[in-house]
C-alpha cells in the first residue's frame, strides 16, 4: 500500500518544457498514486503549449496571472481561480498572452495521460521524455 505524501513545490525542480514553460510533478505513479495525475505549470509572458488533446479528462485551475484558453475551437480568457475541465479527446491549450507570469495546477484523471499533438498525430504519456520539450512561443494558428 502506497503511503500518503505531503509534496512542496517549491522543493520539486521544474522540467523545463522548452519555450519558456516549467512543469514541476506532483501527484504521480512515482510516489504511488494509482487514479490522478497532477502538477503545476509555469509559462514565461509569451509562453504557450501546442494545441492538443488526452485520452483522459483534465481539469485546470489558474493559480496566477492570465490565461489564454483555446478549447474546441473557441477561446476565452481566464483569472485566477477560474477552473476548466475537459473531456476526453477535446483539442486544448493554454497560452500566456500577458508580461507577467502564468501558473496553472492541472489534474488528469489517470495516472496513464497522454498528450496526442494535433499538429503532429505524435502521442506521448504525460512527463515523459518525449513529453518535457512540446512547448513553443505564442503564436496564433
Amino acid at each position: 500500500m502506497a503511503e500518503p505524501a505531503i509534496l512542496r513545490p517549491s522543493e520539486i525542480p521544474p522540467v523545463d518544457r522548452g519555450g519558456g514553460a516549467r512543469t514541476i510533478p506532483l501527484v504521480c505513479c512515482e510516489i504511488g498514486a494509482q487514479g490522478v495525475l497532477n502538477g503545476i505549470t509555469e509559462f514565461d509572458p509569451g509562453a504557450a503549449i501546442p494545441l492538443h488533446y488526452h485520452n483522459c479528462e483534465e481539469t485546470v485551475l489558474v493559480l496566477e496571472g492570465e490565461a489564454t484558453f483555446e478549447v474546441d475551437g473557441r477561446v476565452y480568457e481566464l483569472r485566477p481561480l477560474d477552473t476548466t475541465w475537459v473531456p476526453t479527446g477535446v483539442p486544448h491549450r493554454f497560452l500566456n498572452r500577458s508580461n507577467r507570469r502564468l501558473r496553472i495546477f492541472w489534474t488528469y484523471s489517470s495516472v496513464d495521460a497522454t498528450r496526442t499533438i494535433v499538429a503532429t498525430g505524435e502521442t506521448f504519456k504525460i512527463g515523459s521524455p518525449q513529453d518535457r520539450a512540446p512547448a513553443t512561443p505564442y503564436a496564433d494558428g
